[in-house]
């Protein structure tokens, strides 16, 4: 019970955030969208070194193998594939001019939502490997340090459901449509959760790779998506205090709860 809520508050959190369209009448604030994206930055950034890249390391150093091998291994192929995706998967930023990856007939919409579900990929991922270190009964991963990751990905992912759904509705979809559009792109999370569990568990000797390998795709997120779209115009000082806060709240959750 208690893995199956972890696995779905994720998407909880970004179906809560696209139902901001019913709430709000007009589009999300700039200063705050630019500290909800700083935010997102500082969540992911914190779960990808204390509950992934350390306990990757620890799990390691458990099996006799050099602790750092594996974290340097799986992070550096988990930014690849993202770079794969990003240059296979047509997808538009917002208040991008022209789309990234192949050219594409799919409409502005859909690009739109690809590019949040780009970005939902390695968060399922992360999840999903946590769980999956818990149900291999290894020492280094505790169930309240997975459900910890689970919790701090889901507080980010509330805004950044609003942040897909309220420009649809500011461009002119009926609220039912912006809202399943941002729905839609965090249905990726809870799937992409379960394959990674099935992997794993498949092959317990990997894990530490693919803690590693979930850490390095949220840090190409980061880098790539989040911080440049936050640090477009003015204000990106709110950037900054945003990821300060997600930071720090993320390790909390986990030094608390894990």
């Amino acid at each position: 019970m208690n893995i199956a809520l972890g696995l779905l508050l994720p998407f909880l959190g970004t179906t809560l955030g696209a139902a901001c369209v019913y709430l709000l009448k007009d589009k999300l604030n700039s200063k705050l969208e630019k500290f909800f994206l700083g935010f997102a930055s500082g969540v992911m950034i914190a779960a990808s070194v204390w509950s992934l890249l350390i306990p990757s390391m620890d799990m390691a150093l458990s099996e006799g193998i050099i602790s750092w091998l594996p974290a340097s291994i799986g992070f550096i192929l988990g930014v690849l594939f993202l770079l794969m995706l990003d240059y296979i998967i047509p997808h538009l930023h917002k208040d991008a001019q022209t789309a990234e990856g192949p050219k594409s007939n799919l409409s502005k919409i859909a690009k739109l939502v690809l590019a949040v579900t780009l970005h939902n990929i390695p968060e399922g991922m992360a999840v999903g490997i946590v769980f999956a270190s818990t149900l291999s009964q290894n020492i280094t991963v505790s169930l309240t340090g997975a459900l910890a990751l689970s919790i701090g990905i889901a507080i980010q992912n509330f805004p950044e459901g609003a942040i897909i759904s309220m420009p649809l509705k500011a461009e002119g979809k009926s609220k039912n449509k912006a809202f399943f559009y941002g729905v839609l792109s965090g249905i990726v999370e809870p799937i992409g959760a379960i394959i990674t569990i099935l992997l794993a568990t498949m092959i317990t000797p990997i894990l530490p790779y693919f803690l590693a390998f979930a850490a390095g795709a949220m840090i190409y997120v980061v880098i790539e998506e989040l911080i440049p779209d936050a640090k477009e115009g003015n204000h990106s000082n709110l950037t900054v205090i945003g990821v300060a806060f997600g930071f720090v709240l993320m390790m909390i959750l986990d030094v608390a709860l894990g």
